[in-house]
Order: C-alpha cells, then structure tokens, then sequence
C-alpha cells in the first residue's frame, strides 16, 4: 500500500498528464496546434491553478472521502476557480503570442474534460484504499475507558476502518462495547510477528506512567519497522483535524503552533485581506442586499436587519449585523439560543440556506469587529453560560470572530452544550494551524455549503 507522500505525489503526476492530454486535445481539435505538435510549458499555469485547487479541497489527502458527493461538488467548484483564473492570467495578464490565447474554447474544454478524470481516478485509488484497509486494522493502546471513550469518538466523525483495542497494563483484557475487540498487547504483538493481523497505524492514548519495557520497545521496533504511531492527540489532528478537549489546560495555550500569537505578522497580512474583501464584498453585494432587505420587509412588515450583541476577540462585545431571517418572538416567549424553526420566515430560510443573510456582518469585518474567517461569533449570554461549564472556552477569543470558519464548515449548527463541545474542537485546531493556505480551503467549503444550500 502506497505511503500517504506517495499517493499525492502519484495523483498529481496524474493531473499533469491530465492537463498535457486534455488540453493539447482540445487545441488539436480548435485548430490553434498541429495535431501531433504537444503544447507544454504554457501549461504549467493551468497546471498550477488545477493543483492548487484540489489541494484547497483536500483532493490529495488520501483520508479525504472521495466517493461523497460533497468532494465531487467541492471539485467542481475548485475546476471552476482553475478555468477562471487561467483565463484571466491567459488574456488580462499575459502579453501576445502566449498558444493559449487562440482560442478561450481551449481553456473551457481542457478544464471541462479533466473534472471527470481527475476526478475518476481519484474515486479509483480511493476505492482501492479502501480495500486494501479493509485487511488492515488501526491499533489502539489504552485501558478500557480511553478505548471506550475512543470508539465513541470514531462513531461521532463516522470512523468506518476496523479498530482493535489492545490493554498495555498485562492484565486481562475486559470486556468493552459489543462492537468493540478488545486484547491484551502481548496477544496483538504475537499475532502481528506471525504476520496473522496487519496494522495500518497505532495510536498510544497519552498516560503520566510509563510504558513498561517488555511494551514500549516492541512499539519502537514496530515504528522503525514503517508502522505510522500516534499519541491520541496527534491522531485527532491528523486524521480529523480537531483538537480534543481532553488534551486541554491552562498551559496548552503556550505550546508551539501558535503562529497568530508569535507572529504579528500573519495578523496585519490577514486583517488588510479582511479590509479589502469586505470592502469590494459590500460593492458587489449592494444589489443582493438590497433586494433582500426589501424581500425580508415585505413578508411581515419588520425590520430587514437583525442586531444583537456577540462577543469577539479578547471578550470585547460587539453587535452583529445580519439580514433578518426569523420572526421575533411573541409576548409570552423569552429569547432563546438556537434556531426555532416555526419562527423561521419563508424568505428567511432561503437567506440561511444561501448564507445571503450573513452578508451584511461585512461592515462588522469593516470595522475591525469580525474577520472573514474566523470562529463563530456566540451571544454573549451564551458565552458566559458555555465559560461557566467548559474549560478553556475563553481560548477560541484569541482570534477575530469570523463569518464562516474551521467549525462551520466541518460541523452542522446546534447551540447544545455537546454541539458546542465539538465545534470549539475545529475552532482550536484553526486557532493553532492557522495559515492562509487553510483560510482558502475554508473558503472553497464555504462556497459549497452556499451552493448546496446548508446554510443554517
């Protein structure tokens, strides 16, 4: 089974000659080159935009699902912003004489001939990959509450590759979940020495003991051997890209990886991006808004706008600015948290599913309160309430509150304590991996939940 290198570096020498095929095919059939004359170098932009989007979308991660239709519609999306910017580079940017400028149909057609390769061959090594771990088993090594908390935890993210839980202590293994194999360390090592049990990684739940010698000196010969281990937390990263709350404290804050709080940079870079989208986001949305505002005025007779206090970075408040969407509440309710779906307008549920209705917070980014990308921005009753019961909730206050983020576009909206609980695990992970490479992505998924209407 190829390493996880060796399956990016084989999809993208297939995205090349992707490109180099479909490309000159379609300058052969348009006439602006010889058949049997190969156009080349002035492929490499095409090429570059192809792979940078797939990248965006995860297309070379090979733990992405590539059979969903969510992929396929985050590639398509991606295909689009590759024939977009190839066209503008082709004939905005670059001077005379450049071989793709004879024809705009060359572009259209070499990029609407690669999504369905590029896309095929994907779903192939995926389905291969799957496969191959169905023979495989991820190996996990803790006691009977880390494993059992550990199979919850797969259920949740939807964890499909078979698990074998193996108890390091030397005792008996107890019984766990019905679904749930469990072992002792020595009889899964006998089994994986006589090749009888394959292992495609092992993952080591964190412990202030130590593993004793007769354990921790087979997990280095297996390491060394080329079987990928990983401490609990560094799997959440890797395979889910979260930060689990176990892991939290009041020192987790100072580890490494925090490049927004070491580097002012990254900060001054981010915040000049956040002015000039919003500025040209509120130029070009001005008649969407418009003609919203009206839509949302006309239905009831209320106000189109809908303001309420958020807490932003440092626990500053703030108030948001949104396009209505529900009806206010009557007499005998009280405000609520969450969504009230009764109250929910007509009008309203085409803004939320579009996400048109969270246009207007570009003011707030305008003025420094929000970013484009960020955590979502709570109410402030809310996060008094979440700061009292969760610990360490006030860290995801480091950044500017964002209109879509890590969490947004990885988690369905709910304002329960557990929904809250798991969305503040990719809000972490975004506030430590934070880099513009990873806002793009977020960007891409974005603009797929808007055009398959999950906005919430």
């Amino acid at each position: 089974m190829m390493t996880p290198r060796k399956t990016a570096a084989l999809l993208l020498a297939l995205d090349a000659l992707c490109v180099l095929v479909c490309f000159n095919a379609a300058a052969w059939a348009r006439g602006i080159a010889s058949p049997g004359h190969w156009i080349t170098w002035p492929l490499l932009g095409p090429l570059a935009f192809l792979a940078s989007g797939v990248y965006l979308i995860d297309g070379y991660r090979d733990r992405t699902d590539m059979l969903s239709l969510d992929f396929a519609s985050q590639h398509l999306i991606a295909m689009v912003g590759a024939t977009l910017a190839t066209l503008l580079l082709t004939f905005a940017v670059i001077p005379a004489n450049y071989p793709l400028q004879g024809s705009r149909a060359v572009t259209l057609l070499g990029f609407g001939a690669c999504l369905p390769l590029t896309l095929a061959y994907r779903r192939s090594l995926y389905l291969r990959r799957i496969r191959h771990q169905e023979r495989h088993h991820l190996l996990f090594i803790g006691d009977r509450v880390s494993s059992e908390a550990f199979h919850g935890e797969c259920l949740r993210n939807g964890f499909n590759r078979p698990v074998l839980y193996a108890d390091a202590s030397g005792a008996p293994a107890t019984e766990g979940h019905a679904d749930m194999e469990r072992r002792t360390f020595r009889e899964v090592l006998a089994e994986i020495e006589t090749s009888r049990l394959s292992v495609e990684a092992i993952v080591l739940r964190e412990s202030g003991r130590e593993l004793p010698g007769d354990i921790s000196q087979p997990l280095v010969e297996l390491y060394f051997k080329g079987v990928p281990t990983y401490t609990l937390e560094l799997f959440h990263q890797v395979y889910w890209r979260k930060i689990p709350l176990y892991r939290l404290n009041q020192t987790w804050l100072f580890q490494e990886g925090f490049k927004i709080a070491r580097e002012p940079v990254f900060e001054r870079l981010k915040r000049a991006t956040d002015i000039a989208c919003a500025v040209s986001g509120l130029v070009l949305a001005a008649p969407v808004l418009l003609a919203a505002a009206l839509a949302v005025r006309l239905e009831d007779g209320g106000p189109a706008l809908f303001r309420q206090r958020r807490i932003g970075r440092n626990r500053h408040p703030f108030t948001v600015v949104k396009l209505r969407s529900m009806r206010a509440p009557g007499p005998a309710q009280t405000p609520a948290p969450g969504v009230d779906p009764a109250r929910i307008t007509r009008v309203g549920r085409f803004l939320r599913a579009t996400r048109i209705d969270e246009l207007p917070q570009l003011w707030n980014v305008l003025r420094g309160e929000m970013s484009l990308i960020g955590p979502r921005a709570e109410w402030e009753d809310l996060v008094r309430h979440y700061e009292q019961e969760i610990p360490c909730y006030h860290f995801r206050h480091l950044v500017r509150p964002g209109i879509t983020g890590w969490a947004q576009v990885n988690y369905p909206y709910g304002a329960t304590l557990e929904n809250t609980l798991r969305k503040l695990e990719f809000d972490l992970y975004y506030i430590r991996h934070f880099s513009f490479l990873l806002d793009a992505s977020i960007v891409l998924k974005t603009i797929h939940t808007m055009l398959v209407g999950k906005g919430k």
